[in-house]
């Protein structure tokens, strides 16, 4: 083989790998982040996304009353501000936009498109009106723009919770705070009105195990019991556990976890309050989980049974059951992925298969140009910050494979022309950042803290334009 003439060798050198990064959330910004910072390979960075909003679940799941979390917001832009990163908005991989579009368009493509539905309970009335997803509910009090006003009418004074994970204790502590005191969120008008006209006094967060095992943290936990108008009542006998106490029934108490033992502290320390007769309350039940929905036209109940680990460590029942009336169940038992056109996934762990942040083929090969990143890759785990560390890992591999992707590239075209062909309107940073504009214009206003979000489509077509 003859030796490429030097210019020649320079422009192979200083050709930019082209990277489309399907979502804009954390994984796809870390992505992007991990592309940029590096100076083994020049790049060109597209984070794309059906929305014409950035930063996922940052913006559409984090609580709104976690203002220091959303601070995670201003670094990422940072990333979407480099000259080298290009956010388009307003576009979604899929039936329209495929892989064989993107392949004449970039050499690779990260998917980071997260876990985007619920889990089930796969229970008898899970399907009657007022048992819902805490997924929906979330995306409701976030402002996501695919969620209706008319979702949700609390009228309901009891509502269930079915887990024990951070998402659980934020859908509680929402429920039960005062319109007053989320005011200084960013919650769109319209909810916080909503909010406002709640008849929920009582939450009870249904844990199937124990404190131990229980998924929260305790800055989570802390945020809960710490609301002033609100009695969280944890049942003593429940939290009357010596984690260094390794005899007796319960084995699985051997290894307890630092994080476990200062989420047991709390709670044994709150179950030693006494009530203070607040209208609001939160009841913790751990060891239940939930046998059937009740109701007939919509939920007015819930019927529990009670749980306890099994010799092996299993999480069996004991047959007892008690029953709770409320008329709300809010489901949050876990976030899975959701199969992507074209693109290897595997129905049971709902995750895209991968070896080191390659995407492989039912064959175990991996496919030429195609990377996974965030929870789509290892499923709804960590915190947001785990999604560095893994968006690193997957960029790693995509810099090791960088000349076999140009090589195995045709000439691409630019992504305008492909959307202009499909007829695909787009928005940029630019849009977003007249939208960012108009919901500080819109908090100053109202009087209400930095930002107030825009609701619905027609409000960001509103400011943007766009059919």
């Amino acid at each position: 083989m003859t030796a490429p003439e030097p210019d020649q060798q320079r422009t192979e050198d200083t050709e930019p790998l082209r990277v489309a990064v399907i979502g804009s959330g954390p994984a796809g910004i870390y992505a992007a982040d991990a592309l940029t910072r590096q100076h083994r390979v020049p790049v060109r960075v597209d984070v794309m996304d059906r929305l014409p909003t950035p930063y996922g679940l940052v913006r559409y799941g984090v609580a709104p009353d976690h203002t220091r979390i959303k601070g995670v917001a201003r670094a990422l832009s940072k990333v979407l501000e480099h000259p080298h990163v290009r956010f388009v908005g307003g576009v979604e991989f899929g039936d329209t936009l495929t892989r064989a579009h993107l392949a004449r368009t970039h050499h690779a493509v990260i998917y980071a498109t997260g876990a985007s539905v619920d889990r089930h309970l796969g229970v008898p009335g899970e399907d009657l009106p007022g048992s819902v997803a805490a997924t929906d509910f979330v995306n409701w009090y976030c402002g996501h723009p695919d969620s209706e006003l008319e979702r949700f009418v609390l009228g309901a004074q009891e509502v269930a919770v079915v887990g024990a994970g951070n998402v659980a204790l934020d859908v509680a502590r929402i429920l039960v705070k005062t319109a007053d005191e989320l005011r200084h969120t960013d919650i769109p008008q319209p909810v916080l009105e909503a909010l406002a006209a709640s008849r929920v006094r009582t939450v009870h967060l249904l844990a199937r195990r124990g404190p131990l095992q229980a998924k929260f943290t305790a800055p989570e936990l802390r945020d809960l019991l710490a609301l002033p108008d609100v009695d969280v009542m944890v049942p003593a006998d429940q939290v009357a556990i010596d984690p260094a106490d390794v005899g007796g029934p319960a084995p699985e108490l051997h290894q307890v976890a630092r994080a476990a033992r200062t989420n047991l502290r709390l709670l044994s320390d709150q179950a030693r309050r006494a009530p203070r007769g607040c209208e609001r309350r939160v009841h913790l039940h751990f060891w239940v989980r939930p046998e059937e929905i009740l109701g007939t036209d919509r939920v007015t109940g819930v019927r529990l049974e009670h749980t306890r680990l099994g010799a092996d460590g299993h999480l069996v029942g004991t047959g007892e059951t008690t029953v709770l009336d409320t008329g709300m169940v809010l489901r949050s038992v876990g976030y899975a992925g959701v199969p992507l056109p074209g693109v290897p996934f595997d129905p049971v762990e709902r995750t895209v298969p991968q070896k080191e942040g390659r995407v492989l083929d039912p064959s175990g090969r991996p496919v030429c140009g195609d990377y996974v990143a965030g929870w789509i890759k290892r499923g709804a785990t960590g915190v947001i910050g785990t999604n560095k560390s893994d968006a690193a890992g997957t960029v790693r591999s995509l810099l090791d494979d960088a000349s076999a992707l140009r090589s195995g590239a045709s000439e691409l075209v630019p992504l305008e022309t492909v959307l202009d062909e499909l007829g695909i309107v787009h928005s940029g940073y630019g849009d977003w950042l007249r939208i960012d504009s108009a919901e500080a214009e819109q908090a100053e206003e109202l009087d209400r803290g930095e930002r107030v979000k825009l609701h619905g489509w027609g409000a960001y077509r509103d400011v943007i334009g766009g059919g």
